[in-house]
């Protein structure tokens, strides 16, 4: 239930306005806004959507519309209920997960455009319950699916010697994405220059004697939140340089999201780009050696002139 009450939107707009309407409606959906009747907005009564609708009445007024606020709240804990009733998304959820169950979760693109969309929905659920937590699962079900992505282990990453680990065998899952590019990046430039790599139509097809990364059960994954790339570069010691760290953080943005990185949008454009070009795994990681040799030297230079 919401002690904390509702923010009320009485908004009349004038009809010859019309490119002013459709932006204030889209402003009203963007925030969630839940609709008592024609022309009343209902939001709950938080510090930063008083802010938001402020933002919007203000744009009525602007097309010489009128726009008052209140608080509102029901007069019984039956009116309540019906009042927090009105932000159900239990409809945007299922039908969310109708379309995980309709996708081929090899197509990379149309997974991370129904996490977006699923993050979308979470944002503007100010009441959430059973429908949010089944979605939400649904997704990692669909996403574990798609990239075969290790899940996370908890524990204590042990730093090793990288001269215990020269001219070995390296293997990973083919079809190669951000996590398993960087982490073959920071192998050969860092680790083992001699690495080889095997890619794998299966993790259970790893050979004993390759070093297996970013799989579960691998040599090297995910370990207590942080990504394959983090995991390699703490455990032989790189994550004190900044650059590395850096990089690190636009892999971990893109591989299981988390804080924005303002740098990663366009690297995961970019590696898309090759990804989509490239005839195997080999020649994609040639290119993608290019653009992480050419991230790690930028990030350098911007320290060495801070």
């Amino acid at each position: 239930m919401n002690d904390a009450g509702f923010l009320v939107l009485f908004l009349s707009l004038p009809a010859k306005a019309s490119a002013g309407r459709m932006r204030i409606w889209r402003g009203l959906r963007a925030l969630g806004c839940a609709s008592l009747r024609d022309g009343v907005y209902l939001l709950p009564a938080l510090a930063d959507k008083a802010e938001a609708l402020d933002g919007i009445a203000n744009e009525a007024r602007l097309v010489s519309g009128t726009a008052d606020i209140y608080r509102l709240d029901g007069r019984d804990t039956v009116q309540q209920a019906h009042l927090v009733d009105l932000f159900d998304r239990t409809a945007a959820y299922a039908e969310l997960m109708q379309a995980f169950d309709a996708v081929d979760a090899r197509e990379v693109n149309a997974v991370r455009r129904l996490r977006r969309e699923l993050a979308a929905v979470v944002a503007i659920d100010f009441f959430p319950g059973e429908a949010r937590r089944q979605a939400q699962e649904a997704l990692a079900a669909l996403e574990a699916t798609a990239g075969g992505e290790p899940a996370s282990s908890p524990g204590r990453i042990r730093r090793l010697p990288s001269a215990d680990f020269q001219g070995r065998t390296w293997a990973t899952r083919k079809n190669l994405w951000v996590d398993r590019m960087a982490s073959s990046w920071l192998i050969r430039r860092f680790i083992d220059r001699k690495a080889k790599f095997i890619w794998l139509d299966s993790p259970k097809k790893c050979p004993k004697s390759a070093l297996g990364f970013d799989f579960d059960g691998a040599a090297f994954s995910h370990v207590d939140g942080r990504v394959t790339f983090e995991v390699l570069a703490a455990s032989f010691g790189l994550d004190r340089d900044p650059a590395l760290r850096r990089i690190g953080a636009i892999v971990h943005c893109l591989d299981v999201g988390g804080v924005p990185v303002a740098e990663a949008v366009g690297i995961e454009a970019l590696l898309a780009g090759l990804r989509a070009t490239a005839a195997d795994d080999d020649k994609l990681l040639i290119e993608a050696t290019r653009v992480f040799d050419g991230l790690y030297t930028s990030f350098q230079q911007e320290k060495r002139n801070d």
